[in-house]
C-alpha cells in the first residue's frame, strides 16, 4: 500500500494536471509535456504507421500527428525532447456560433490532455472570403484555441497552416497578420504551388524557388515576424501525363480547373519521394534540372505509350530553401510528410533518406 501511495504521489508530482489519465509510457516521466523552446524548429507531419522509429530524431522538434493516435510515438518523441501535437480541423460553418466554437476548443484541449500531447496544429485550408463571417470566425477560433491551450496546458504550442503566399491562394483570404499574432507560429505550406495555374497549362515545379521566396517576403511585408514562420517543403512530387510538348521539355497538361483557375496540379497525381527514386533510374530522360525554378524533373513513358513528366524536390532543391530559412531568420523548416521516404534497409534507399533529412539543416 505504501509503495502504491508513493507511486501515486510521484505521478502527481511528475504529471501534474495529466495525472487523472493513466500514462502509457514505461517511464511515467515521459508523459510530462515538453515545454522548452528550440532555437530551430524542425516540424514533421506523421500520417500513421511505424516509420517514426526511423526519423532523424537529432533534428525533429515537433511531430504533428495526422494519423491514428499512437502512444508509442508520444512516449518515444518525448524521450527525445520532441513535442507531439494534435491535428485540428473543423468546418468554419460549425464555429460561426461562439458557443459551438468554444465547445470544439474545449474538446481539443481535453483530448490533448488525455493523450499527453503538447499542443495542436490547426489545418483548416477552407476557402474564405475577406471580411465574411467565416473570415472573422477563423481568427476568433485561432485566438480561442491558443488561449485555451496556453492556459490549460502551460507551455503548449499552437500552430496554423497557411498557403505558400498570403495572396488569397485557393481563395483562402484569411486575416494572416492577426492569425500570426494570435498563435505561436504559421507553418507555411510551400508546396502545391500549382494548385491554381493562371498562365499556360504546362507542368512545372511543385515549389518554384523564386515564387516560394516571394511568398515569404509577402508575409513579412504584412509585418509578420520571420520568427513566426516555419517553411514547409514537399517530400513528394507530381506526375503529369503530357498531352504534347510546346517547347523544349514543356509538358502541356489537361485543363483541370480549381477555385477559379483554369488549370491546376490536379491534372497530375502526387507521388512519394521513395517512389520517385525507384522510378528515376528507369526513366527515359534521367534526372534533369530546371535552373529557373531550381527543381529536378524527369520523363518516362507508361505501358500505353503516354509520356509523363515528373516534378519533385530532392536534397539539392531543399538545401537551397533551407539556406534561405537560415539567412532570413525564419523559425524553422518542416515537411509534408515524414512518412514519404524509404525507411527500409536497402543501402541506396538509406542514403537517399539520410540525404533528405540532412538537407533540412543549412
Amino acid at each position: 500500500m505504501a509503495r502504491y501511495l508513493y507511486f501515486f504521489a510521484f505521478c502527481q508530482f511528475v504529471l501534474g494536471p495529466f495525472a487523472d489519465n493513466p500514462c502509457p509510457c514505461e517511464d511515467p516521466r515521459l508523459c510530462k509535456q515538453i515545454t522548452d523552446e528550440k532555437d530551430f524548429e524542425v516540424y514533421a507531419f506523421d500520417v500513421g504507421g511505424k516509420n517514426w522509429q526511423y526519423y532523424n530524431w537529432t533534428q525533429v522538434t515537433t511531430v504533428a500527428t495526422f494519423g491514428k493516435y499512437d502512444p508509442e510515438l508520444m512516449c518515444f518523441a518525448h524521450s527525445k525532447g520532441a513535442r507531439v501535437v494534435l491535428k485540428g480541423d473543423v468546418s468554419l460553418k460549425e464555429i460561426l456560433d461562439d458557443s459551438r466554437r468554444d465547445a470544439w476548443v474545449t474538446k481539443q484541449v481535453e483530448l490533448a490532455k488525455k493523450q499527453f500531447m503538447d499542443g495542436i496544429n490547426l489545418d483548416i485550408e477552407q476557402a474564405v472570403e475577406e471580411s465574411s463571417p467565416e473570415y472573422y470566425a477563423l481568427t476568433a477560433l485561432v485566438d480561442a484555441t491558443t488561449e485555451a491551450f496556453h492556459r490549460e496546458i502551460p507551455g503548449s504550442q499552437v500552430s496554423f497552416d497557411v498557403a505558400w503566399s498570403p495572396k488569397c491562394i485557393d481563395k483562402r483570404c484569411y486575416d494572416y497578420t492577426m492569425i500570426a499574432d494570435r498563435c505561436d507560429f504559421l507553418f507555411v505550406m510551400s508546396y502545391d504551388e500549382q494548385s491554381q495555374i493562371w498562365g499556360e497549362c504546362i507542368a512545372s515545379a511543385n515549389a518554384p524557388y523564386n515564387q516560394t521566396l516571394e511568398g515569404y517576403m509577402d508575409y513579412i511585408k504584412m509585418n509578420i515576424d520571420p520568427k513566426k514562420l516555419v517553411m514547409g517543403v514537399p517530400w513528394y512530387g507530381y506526375d503529369y501525363p503530357c498531352l504534347n510538348f510546346t517547347r523544349l521539355n514543356e509538358c502541356v497538361i489537361s485543363k483541370v480547373p480549381f477555385r477559379g483557375a483554369p488549370c491546376s496540379d490536379a491534372a497530375g497525381r502526387q507521388v512519394p519521394y521513395k517512389q520517385i527514386m525507384k522510378q528515376l533510374n528507369s526513366s527515359t530522360s534521367g534526372r534533369m534540372w530546371d535552373n529557373v525554378q531550381k527543381a529536378p524533373y524527369y520523363m518516362y513513358m507508361d505501358s500505353g505509350g503516354q509520356v509523363h513528366q515528373v516534378w519533385y524536390d530532392d536534397p539539392q532543391s531543399i538545401s537551397l530553401r533551407a539556406a534561405y530559412v537560415k539567412n532570413l531568420g525564419l523559425r524553422g523548416i518542416g515537411m509534408w510528410n515524414a512518412n514519404l521516404l524509404d525507411y527500409t534497409d536497402d543501402p541506396i534507399a538509406k542514403q537517399q533518406t539520410k540525404d533528405m533529412w540532412d538537407a533540412l539543416q543549412p
